[in-house]
């Protein structure tokens, strides 16, 4: 099943008032890249916030030349569909992308087909640090160049840490009894199971007896 790793920036903390300005994709297949990415600078037509142009270094100068959200909402709509999206801190990202979609008329993204890696993450080290620089640091993962947050390779780095998350996972083993055998239905715990008797043949069981009648050779007996 191919997944999509995906992220944004966006000019504020408010998906009410904010904007996206950076949308980035990758696509994978078991894991593995598949080359597959969607990768777009926006024109949100509004000021950046200080602490947003702080923490990507974005600024509103470098998007006015950029296409708008309108413009590439089909695209991304159809980069997207039928694929698992893989996002970390999944709440944020929906919350500006399905806001804008109902903007322009396009259909909104559902939850229903996302693995939130924040949640992950918090299920399994509960208590510790889960941002995206804290996994990547409990995983050895090099995030040397993320110096600013950039949509493109916060999707990089995730992928790796979706990877080193599920990869020690314990695995579960589901069988739909339905398509079994009706030898392996009828069977619900082992006090169900038949006593299984082995018939021994009298030349066997002679055999058997003149060998515990042999004495062992002294050569082999413990001093």
């Amino acid at each position: 099943m191919k997944e999509v790793l995906l992220d944004t920036e966006t000019t504020g903390l408010s998906s009410v008032n904010d904007k996206i300005i950076e949308i980035a994709c990758i696509e994978i297949e078991d894991h593995i890249p598949t080359g597959e990415k969607f990768h777009v600078f926006l024109n949100p037509e509004m000021e950046i916030s200080q602490g947003a142009y702080d923490t990507h270094g974005i600024s509103k100068e470098f998007l006015k030349d950029k296409p708008k959200f309108n413009d590439v909402a089909k695209d991304f709509i159809k980069f997207i569909d039928g694929k698992k999206l893989v996002i970390h801190n999944a709440e944020f990202d929906l919350a500006f992308l399905n806001k804008e979609l109902k903007e322009v008329g396009e259909k909104q993204i559902s939850k229903d087909n996302i693995v939130d890696t924040l949640n992950v993450a918090r299920e399994k080290f509960p208590g510790a640090q889960n941002s995206l620089d804290a996994l990547c640091k409990r995983f050895k993962i090099d995030n040397s160049r993320r110096q600013k947050h950039s949509a493109l390779l916060d999707c990089e780095l995730l992928a790796k840490v979706y990877i080193e998350l599920f990869e020690k996972k314990e695995p579960t083993f589901e069988f739909d009894l339905d398509a079994q055998d009706e030898s392996i239905k009828n069977v619900k715990s082992i006090k169900d199971r038949k006593q299984i008797i082995v018939q021994i043949t009298d030349e066997e069981k002679r055999l058997h007896k003149e060998f515990l009648q042999k004495e062992l050779p002294k050569s082999s007996m413990l001093n």
